[in-house]
């Protein structure tokens, strides 16, 4: 637990690679054996649903009882260099062209998150992540195998796609809460499109709400008849049109409803179709269909008007506000926020481990340490008014505006070494190796900025 707890202060004022190396140097070890701290992520030495399960009790907490327990998640791939490297492979390329699918050697994850919000319900949230589960894909047979191993491969395939861990992760989410005394409590999940799909829906459990993105060229049908008819009752009734057919059609008007998103408070066109059923989701749901019109933007001041593409989300309960159902989905945002910042700012994924259990744990731990120094800031803020540095001058002066990870890190520094001792230059390392023999290592931000490498 110790060596765990200094690991994470390492990650934290880590200011190079995030490295186990460079998590050493930023806490003073690096005169120190080092193969302790690989040998953490072996095994079943460090259990990281437990870290996890800390900080969903600690976003439960914050949640007031009238409020809405409003869950994110999504997939994740993280870009490793290794072709050896267990649980990777070759994965799409979320931020290629349009016109053109490239291809990543990565790592992927799921990742789950936690939505934080203040008294007012269209206002800025804060993501939490609470779960980060490695999913990695079935590796294909060679040329050379046999007929039995391409179909064992096909079942394998099969059992363990996106869809299937994330109806996995999704039950132990529900499992979760439910064993921290919230069973009663409805859980509204917020996907993208592809989670909105028979596997995620059928398997769906009690409690919770789906909402999710779907295809413009879905096919719906209305509720049947309430008459009685011989043999079985009626499941579906006539076939609807399309999503993008009811964009379309002007006989259907528009709703004018406010949410946060961007930064402020924005107006959304909005068209609602309630009682509608999926075949893909099965007789167990009476949906609504919800489509948003394309929200215009300017590039820069006095520049040309452009629109964004519409959107078409559908949600499992049939009576949920629309207030409630889009301002849920824009808070899904930041999701992608977390992932950017925990591959960019955080380093998850920089480790260079070769262990299977390793490769698997390092991310998730940290990921669970980015998660942790959320709360604490999140926690921290409504107590304390904590002094950032100073923006720098072409920075944007928005006091409303959430603060970044970096200044996050950069606050927890000032904190850490402010409490350490400094030492002059004069015999420097000498001073170094005697300090590694006590059992109170010496650590300042001198060996931070001497001995981290890019």
């Amino acid at each position: 637990m110790e060596r765990a707890r200094e690991l994470a202060y390492g990650f934290i004022t880590c200011i190079g690679r995030v490295t186990i190396t460079g998590m050493l140097i930023s806490i003073g070890k690096q005169f120190r054996d080092w193969t302790a701290a690989y040998r953490l992520f072996w095994g079943s030495r460090m259990d990281i649903d437990k870290i996890f399960e800390v900080s969903t009790q600690v976003c439960l907490d914050e949640v007031l009882p009238n409020q809405m327990i409003v869950i994110n998640m999504d997939d994740t791939n993280i870009k490793k260099t290794g072709k050896t490297i267990p649980g990777t492979g070759w994965k799409r390329d979320p931020l290629g062209p349009a016109f053109h699918t490239n291809f990543i050697w990565a790592q992927r994850f799921i990742q789950t998150t936690i939505s934080l919000y203040g008294h007012e319900f269209n206002g800025q949230s804060k993501s939490i992540p609470i779960d980060f589960f490695h999913c990695p894909s079935v590796k294909k047979p060679g040329k050379k195998a046999t007929q039995e191993d391409l179909d064992t491969y096909k079942e394998e395939k099969k059992k363990n796609n996106l869809s299937v861990h994330g109806l996995a992760r999704i039950k132990a989410m529900r499992k979760r809460i439910d064993d921290i005394g919230l069973k009663e409590r409805e859980l509204f999940l917020c996907v993208d499109g592809s989670y909105t799909n028979t596997t995620i829906l059928k398997g769906l459990p009690e409690n919770i709400t789906l909402i999710g993105r779907i295809r413009k060229d879905a096919k719906f049908n209305s509720l049947p008849e309430t008459e009685k008819t011989k043999g079985r009752n009626k499941v579906y009734g006539e076939a609807l049109p399309t999503p993008d057919e009811i964009r379309k059609n002007e006989s259907i008007p528009w709703q004018k409803v406010k949410g946060w998103a961007a930064g402020k408070v924005h107006e959304f066109k909005v068209k609602i179709i309630r009682g509608i059923k999926w075949r893909k989701a099965g007789k167990k749901h009476t949906a609504q269909l919800v489509i948003i019109a394309p929200l215009g933007y300017r590039k820069k001041e006095g520049g040309k008007l452009l629109y964004r593409q519409p959107a078409y989300l559908l949600c499992t309960d049939n009576n949920l506000s629309i207030e409630k159902l889009l301002q849920a989905y824009l808070w899904r945002w930041e999701i992608e926020v977390n992932n950017r910042e925990e591959k960019t700012t955080s380093g998850c994924g920089e480790a260079q481990v070769r262990n299977e259990d390793a490769t698997c744990k390092a991310p998730q731990f940290e990921v669970a340490m980015y998660s942790l120094l959320q709360l604490a800031q999140y926690k921290y803020q409504k107590i304390e008014h904590p002094e950032y540095l100073p923006k720098a001058k072409w920075e944007k002066h928005n006091e409303n505006k959430r603060q970044s990870t970096n200044n996050i890190k950069n606050l927890f520094r000032g904190f850490y070494w402010n409490e350490k001792d400094t030492k002059s230059f004069s015999r420097f390392v000498a001073n170094q190796r005697e300090l590694a023999k006590s059992k109170n290592p010496f650590v300042s931000p001198i060996n931070a900025m001497f001995y981290q490498r890019k």
